[in-house]
Protein backbone atom coordinates (compact mmCIF):
# COMPACT_ATOMS: atom_id res chain seq x y z
CA UNK A 1 0.00 0.00 0.00
CA UNK A 2 1.57 3.44 -1.08
CA UNK A 3 1.56 6.81 0.92
CA UNK A 4 1.86 10.31 0.66
CA UNK A 5 5.52 11.42 0.47
CA UNK A 6 5.00 14.36 3.24
CA UNK A 7 3.03 11.84 5.45
CA UNK A 8 5.76 9.33 5.31
CA UNK A 9 8.81 11.66 6.00
CA UNK A 10 6.44 12.72 8.84
CA UNK A 11 5.89 9.48 10.81
CA UNK A 12 9.43 8.56 10.56
CA UNK A 13 11.62 12.28 11.33
CA UNK A 14 10.82 14.43 14.23
CA UNK A 15 8.84 17.00 12.06
CA UNK A 16 5.05 17.99 10.76
CA UNK A 17 3.83 17.32 7.65
CA UNK A 18 4.20 21.29 7.15
CA UNK A 19 7.86 21.15 7.51
CA UNK A 20 8.07 17.82 5.19
CA UNK A 21 6.57 19.70 2.59
CA UNK A 22 8.75 22.71 2.77
CA UNK A 23 11.71 19.72 2.56
CA UNK A 24 10.14 18.60 -0.38
CA UNK A 25 9.66 21.46 -2.32
CA UNK A 26 13.42 22.91 -1.42
CA UNK A 27 14.41 19.76 -3.56
CA UNK A 28 16.29 18.19 -0.62
CA UNK A 29 14.15 14.71 -0.67
CA UNK A 30 15.19 11.89 -2.96
CA UNK A 31 12.80 8.80 -3.85
CA UNK A 32 14.80 6.07 -4.84
CA UNK A 33 17.76 8.41 -6.39
CA UNK A 34 15.83 11.02 -7.71
CA UNK A 35 14.16 14.55 -6.74
CA UNK A 36 10.87 14.55 -6.14
CA UNK A 37 8.66 17.84 -5.51
CA UNK A 38 5.41 16.79 -5.30
CA UNK A 39 4.17 16.28 -1.39
CA UNK A 40 1.06 13.94 -2.33
CA UNK A 41 3.53 11.49 -4.21
CA UNK A 42 2.62 8.20 -3.54
CA UNK A 43 5.34 5.95 -1.63
CA UNK A 44 6.06 2.44 -1.82
CA UNK A 45 6.94 0.91 1.57
CA UNK A 46 10.35 -0.19 0.24
CA UNK A 47 11.33 2.79 -1.47
CA UNK A 48 14.23 4.35 -0.69
CA UNK A 49 13.70 7.93 0.92
CA UNK A 50 16.58 10.16 1.42
CA UNK A 51 16.11 14.05 3.43
CA UNK A 52 19.53 16.14 2.97
CA UNK A 53 21.03 12.91 1.74
CA UNK A 54 20.21 10.76 5.26
CA UNK A 55 17.76 7.93 4.66
CA UNK A 56 14.65 8.14 6.20
CA UNK A 57 14.11 4.49 8.76
CA UNK A 58 11.48 4.31 11.47
CA UNK A 59 13.08 4.73 14.69
CA UNK A 60 10.91 3.02 16.49
CA UNK A 61 8.28 -0.26 16.18
CA UNK A 62 4.94 1.82 15.19
CA UNK A 63 1.58 0.00 16.29
CA UNK A 64 -1.71 0.56 15.90
CA UNK A 65 -4.55 -1.07 17.78
CA UNK A 66 -7.92 -1.04 17.12
CA UNK A 67 -10.03 -1.83 20.80
CA UNK A 68 -13.58 -2.20 21.81
CA UNK A 69 -13.38 0.39 24.40
CA UNK A 70 -15.70 -1.12 27.74
CA UNK A 71 -17.86 0.74 30.20
CA UNK A 72 -15.65 1.80 33.21
CA UNK A 73 -12.16 2.37 31.53
CA UNK A 74 -10.70 5.80 31.62
CA UNK A 75 -8.82 7.43 28.26
CA UNK A 76 -5.75 8.90 30.45
CA UNK A 77 -2.10 8.62 30.69
CA UNK A 78 -2.81 9.09 34.13
CA UNK A 79 -4.27 6.85 36.87
CA UNK A 80 -6.24 8.98 39.90
CA UNK A 81 -6.88 6.76 42.58
CA UNK A 82 -8.55 3.71 41.44
CA UNK A 83 -9.65 4.14 38.28
CA UNK A 84 -9.10 1.68 35.36
CA UNK A 85 -7.22 2.60 32.13
CA UNK A 86 -7.80 1.71 28.40
CA UNK A 87 -4.17 0.76 28.66
CA UNK A 88 -4.27 -1.47 31.00
CA UNK A 89 -6.15 -3.66 28.41
CA UNK A 90 -2.66 -4.00 26.71
CA UNK A 91 -0.58 -6.23 29.32
CA UNK A 92 1.68 -7.77 26.96
CA UNK A 93 2.29 -4.25 24.55
CA UNK A 94 5.98 -3.10 25.14
CA UNK A 95 5.56 -0.12 23.42
CA UNK A 96 4.32 3.16 25.23
CA UNK A 97 0.46 3.57 24.22
CA UNK A 98 -2.04 6.47 23.82
CA UNK A 99 -5.37 6.91 22.42
CA UNK A 100 -6.30 8.93 19.79
CA UNK A 101 -9.50 11.24 21.23
CA UNK A 102 -11.11 9.80 23.97
CA UNK A 103 -14.40 8.44 25.18
CA UNK A 104 -15.87 9.18 28.45
CA UNK A 105 -15.49 6.76 31.32
CA UNK A 106 -19.36 5.70 30.61
CA UNK A 107 -18.85 5.28 26.83
CA UNK A 108 -17.99 2.67 25.38
CA UNK A 109 -16.82 1.14 21.51
CA UNK A 110 -14.20 1.80 18.71
CA UNK A 111 -11.39 3.60 19.99
CA UNK A 112 -7.66 3.43 18.53
CA UNK A 113 -4.47 3.50 20.20
CA UNK A 114 -1.58 3.78 18.60
CA UNK A 115 2.64 5.11 19.65
CA UNK A 116 2.89 7.36 16.31
CA UNK A 117 2.31 10.86 17.06
CA UNK A 118 1.69 11.86 13.31
CA UNK A 119 -1.11 9.59 12.83
CA UNK A 120 -2.80 10.10 15.92
CA UNK A 121 -2.90 14.28 14.69
CA UNK A 122 -4.30 13.34 11.66
CA UNK A 123 -7.29 11.50 12.51
CA UNK A 124 -7.86 14.48 15.47
CA UNK A 125 -7.44 17.08 12.57
CA UNK A 126 -10.73 18.95 12.47
CA UNK A 127 -8.59 19.39 8.85
CA UNK A 128 -8.84 15.62 8.01
CA UNK A 129 -12.80 15.45 8.98
CA UNK A 130 -12.66 12.07 10.01
CA UNK A 131 -15.81 10.92 10.99
CA UNK A 132 -16.68 9.58 13.84
CA UNK A 133 -20.33 7.26 14.40
CA UNK A 134 -21.95 6.91 17.57
CA UNK A 135 -25.50 4.98 18.21
CA UNK A 136 -27.33 6.17 21.19
CA UNK A 137 -30.03 4.85 22.93
CA UNK A 138 -32.28 7.01 25.14
CA UNK A 139 -34.65 6.41 27.88
CA UNK A 140 -37.57 8.57 25.98
CA UNK A 141 -38.51 7.95 22.25
CA UNK A 142 -36.98 9.47 19.57
CA UNK A 143 -39.67 12.45 18.22
CA UNK A 144 -39.02 14.33 15.00
CA UNK A 145 -38.86 17.59 17.03
CA UNK A 146 -35.67 15.46 19.43
CA UNK A 147 -34.43 15.17 16.01
CA UNK A 148 -34.59 19.15 14.67
CA UNK A 149 -33.29 20.26 17.78
CA UNK A 150 -30.43 17.65 18.01
CA UNK A 151 -29.52 18.46 14.64
CA UNK A 152 -29.48 21.91 14.92
CA UNK A 153 -26.25 21.27 17.25
CA UNK A 154 -24.89 23.71 20.07
CA UNK A 155 -22.47 25.25 22.14
CA UNK A 156 -19.87 22.89 24.04
CA UNK A 157 -17.06 23.87 25.75
CA UNK A 158 -17.86 27.28 24.45
CA UNK A 159 -17.77 26.41 20.86
CA UNK A 160 -20.92 26.33 18.22
CA UNK A 161 -21.13 22.39 17.24
CA UNK A 162 -23.11 20.58 14.52
CA UNK A 163 -23.80 17.27 14.03
CA UNK A 164 -23.01 15.83 10.49
CA UNK A 165 -26.04 13.72 10.92
CA UNK A 166 -28.47 12.66 13.30
CA UNK A 167 -30.87 9.84 12.00
CA UNK A 168 -33.81 7.77 14.38
CA UNK A 169 -33.02 4.19 13.84
CA UNK A 170 -35.80 2.87 16.05
CA UNK A 171 -37.70 4.31 19.11
CA UNK A 172 -35.10 5.06 21.67
CA UNK A 173 -31.63 4.49 19.35
CA UNK A 174 -30.49 7.25 17.17
CA UNK A 175 -27.28 7.43 15.13
CA UNK A 176 -25.48 10.09 14.87
CA UNK A 177 -21.87 10.95 12.84
CA UNK A 178 -19.44 13.77 14.00
CA UNK A 179 -16.98 15.32 12.28
CA UNK A 180 -15.33 17.29 15.06
CA UNK A 181 -16.12 15.79 18.39
CA UNK A 182 -15.90 18.22 21.48
CA UNK A 183 -15.50 16.71 24.95
CA UNK A 184 -18.45 15.25 26.02
CA UNK A 185 -20.35 16.96 22.50
CA UNK A 186 -22.96 13.98 21.84
CA UNK A 187 -24.40 14.05 26.14
CA UNK A 188 -24.48 17.80 26.24
CA UNK A 189 -26.76 17.91 22.90
CA UNK A 190 -29.41 15.25 24.13
CA UNK A 191 -28.83 16.88 27.58
CA UNK A 192 -30.22 19.87 25.86
CA UNK A 193 -33.07 17.94 24.24
CA UNK A 194 -33.80 16.68 27.38
CA UNK A 195 -33.03 12.91 26.52
CA UNK A 196 -31.68 10.75 29.06
CA UNK A 197 -28.56 8.44 27.56
CA UNK A 198 -28.74 4.70 28.53
CA UNK A 199 -25.65 3.70 26.01
CA UNK A 200 -23.40 5.77 23.64
CA UNK A 201 -21.36 3.61 21.73
CA UNK A 202 -18.76 4.28 18.55
CA UNK A 203 -18.97 2.32 16.03
CA UNK A 204 -17.01 3.37 13.19
CA UNK A 205 -13.64 5.84 13.05
CA UNK A 206 -13.43 6.90 9.02
CA UNK A 207 -13.87 3.84 7.17
CA UNK A 208 -12.90 1.52 10.21
CA UNK A 209 -15.36 -0.15 11.71
CA UNK A 210 -16.08 -1.82 15.21
CA UNK A 211 -17.32 -4.47 13.63
CA UNK A 212 -17.61 -7.72 15.99
CA UNK A 213 -15.26 -6.86 18.45
CA UNK A 214 -15.95 -7.61 21.95
CA UNK A 215 -15.98 -5.20 24.97
CA UNK A 216 -12.37 -5.08 26.00
CA UNK A 217 -11.37 -6.74 22.77
CA UNK A 218 -8.50 -5.44 20.21
CA UNK A 219 -6.95 -6.09 17.23
CA UNK A 220 -3.88 -4.96 15.35
CA UNK A 221 -4.85 -2.16 12.17
CA UNK A 222 -4.06 -3.58 8.79
CA UNK A 223 -1.65 -1.08 7.21
CA UNK A 224 -4.36 -0.34 4.20
CA UNK A 225 -7.07 0.08 7.58
CA UNK A 226 -4.54 2.39 8.58
CA UNK A 227 -4.26 4.42 5.21
CA UNK A 228 -8.36 3.97 4.89
CA UNK A 229 -8.76 6.23 7.97
CA UNK A 230 -7.19 9.36 6.82
CA UNK A 231 -7.54 8.60 3.18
Amino acid sequence: MTERLNTFIARFLPTSRRKAEELIFSGQVHVNGQPVLEPFFRVEPKAKVTVEGQPVKPKKNLVYYALNKPRGFVCSEKRFKQERLVTDLFPQTQERLFTIGRLDKDSEGLILLTNDGQFAQDVSSPKMGVEKEYVVKTVQEITHEHLVQLSKGGFVEGSYVKPKSVVKVRKGTTKVILKEGRKREIRVLFQKANLEITELKRVRIGNLQLGSLQPGQYKSILETERLAIIS
